[in-house]
Order: C-alpha cells, then structure tokens, then sequence
C-alpha cells in the first residue's frame, strides 16, 4: 500500500505538461553552454555519439521490460523511428556540436530561440496545421522575450551578431529539430522507455562511422576529465530526462505548443549566470522573463468552445 501514494504522484506528475516543459529547456540550456565550452577539447561527432551510446546504456535495464512488449510494434513501425531518429538523434545535436566550435553561445542561443517558429512551419508543413490569431499572438511575445534576453534588452547586440560557417550547422540543426517536434505524432505507441532507447541506439550506430572519420582525420576524443564530465552531463541531462519530458509534452500538448517551451533557454541560462556566474540580475532579465511567461500561457492555452 506504501507504493501506491509514489505510483499516483508519477502518475499524476506524467500527465502534467507545465511540469513537462521545464526540464528540457533547463537541461538544453547547459547543453549549449557546454557545447561551446569544451569544443576544442572533445569532437562533436564523439561528444554526439557518446552522448546516445551511454544515454542508452543508462536507461537499458529500466527499459527491458517495456522493450520486450513493444518489440513487435517497433518492428511493424521501424520506417517512422528511422524518420524520426535521423533528425531529431543523429543530426540535431551533432550539427549543433559542429557549428558551437566555429560560434558563440549567444548565436546559438539566438538561433534556437527561432525553432518554436520552425516547428509551427513543419507542422503546417507536414500536417496543414494552423495556429489562432491568438496563438501566433503568444509566439510572437514569447520570441520577443526570448531576444530581449539573450540581446541584454540592447538593440545594437542583434544588430551587431556576425553570422558565419557555425551559424549555418546549428540553423540546419535547428531545422531538424523541427522537423523531428511535428514528425512525433506518428511515433508508434509505444512506452517512452521503448522509444528513447531504440531511436539513442539507431542513431548512435548511423553516427559511428562519421565518429570513425573524425578520429582517423586527426580529432581521436581523449579520455580527460573534461571529456568525460562532458559525456556523462550530455548523456544523462539533456538527453535521458530532457528526452523523455520533451517528447511526453508534444504528445500531450501537440508540438506548436510544447515546441514554445524552448523559449525557456535563454530564461534558464539566465537564471544559471546568475546562481554560478555571479551575474547580477537585471530589468532586463524580469522584462524577458515576463513576455516568455505571457507568450507561453497565450500560445498554449485551450480554445474556449
């Protein structure tokens, strides 16, 4: 009787999308940062393909039991998990990768910042899926709220961003990503478990000989501290629970709706500048915070009927 208060409150708290939105954005955040950090020490193609290898790993003996049930689902629909798998696994984050070693943090920031808009293209895209007058109304704030942070609330910082070769692999990431968000209403139904598994372990293997190449031209990854701290936040944070809580929320929300939720980025990063940077905050920081907020509650809310 004692598990059954903890089996309610999982249940309750996985049917919940405002707790579902969070950690993505909170984890993708780091992601970014990180990125960019240690990019002239660990390869992008390694960082990538370890990060789905060990992510895998990790969740295999949680996933077993389910992976046994779904197996004939996967089979019967392994075309779409290889849709899925190529954008949203094997190319996102290792175009991301590439392109942090060749930009800032803040061009990327500001790039992802534009992928909400990206999905709701790929959904009508796709799918003819429009948005409200009133919806349209809430991406706009909240991508307005997204640039006042990640721009200091300083005009002349946009206008002032110089783009370059980087630039391009994470806006091509960034595409695929969207494509991946408005794909996911065709995932098989199977458990989350199942599905993340599966899709970290195909796009792992579609990797390795891109990881292979990157070694053999003269980038082999070192196994330092840096490297492997690296690896071990990228497979557990943002991928593991970012993944799970991402990919609950498009199916509970639609994926217009939670893609809005990666608006929270800059709000985040943020937030984590202010707890371990020492950044003190600023209007500018409340001013962006509250349009994100205003832009999220107007573009999600339910139609009244």
């Amino acid at each position: 009787m004692s598990g059954e208060p903890a089996a309610a409150a999982r249940t309750r708290f996985w049917d919940q999308p405002w707790f579902l939105l969070l950690p993505a954005p909170l984890f993708w955040s780091g992601n970014f940062v990180l990125g960019r950090a240690v990019a002239d020490a660990v390869p992008p193609v390694a960082l990538a393909f370890w990060r789905w290898t060990l992510g895998a790993l990790i969740l295999l003996p949680f996933a077993l039991p389910y992976l046994r049930r779904d197996l004939p689902a996967i089979r019967q629909h392994w075309r779409i998990i290889v849709l899925l798998t190529v954008p949203g696994i094997a190319i996102f984050n290792t175009f991301a990768y590439i392109g942090l070693g060749h930009t800032t943090a803040l061009n990327g920031v500001m790039i992802q910042s534009s992928m909400p808009v990206m999905i709701v293209g790929m959904s009508f895209l796709f799918f003819r899926d429009t948005v409200t007058p009133v919806q349209a109304l809430g991406i706009a704030v909240s991508l307005t709220g997204a640039m006042t942070l990640v721009s200091r609330a300083d005009p002349a910082a946009l206008a002032n961003l110089h783009f370059n070769v980087g630039d391009l692999w994470i806006l091509a990431a960034c595409v695929a990503y969207a494509a991946y968000t408005a794909l996911l209403r065709r995932r098989p139904s199977v458990h989350g478990f199942s599905f993340i598994v599966v899709t970290f372990l195909l796009g792992a293997a579609m990797l390795l000989p891109f990881m292979v190449w990157e070694g053999l031209s003269g980038r082999p990854l070192q196994l330092t501290p840096t490297s492997l701290a690296a690896i071990g936040y990228v497979a557990v944070f943002p991928s593991i629970l970012a993944y799970i809580a991402f990919n609950r929320a498009v199916l509970l929300l639609g994926a217009n709706r939670a893609g809005l939720s990666i608006h929270l980025i800059p709000v985040f990063g943020s937030i984590l500048a202010m707890l371990f940077l020492g950044e003190r905050p600023q209007w500018f920081h409340a001013a962006g915070i509250a349009l994100i907020a205003a832009g999220v509650v107007l573009a999600t809310r339910r139609p009244q009927t």
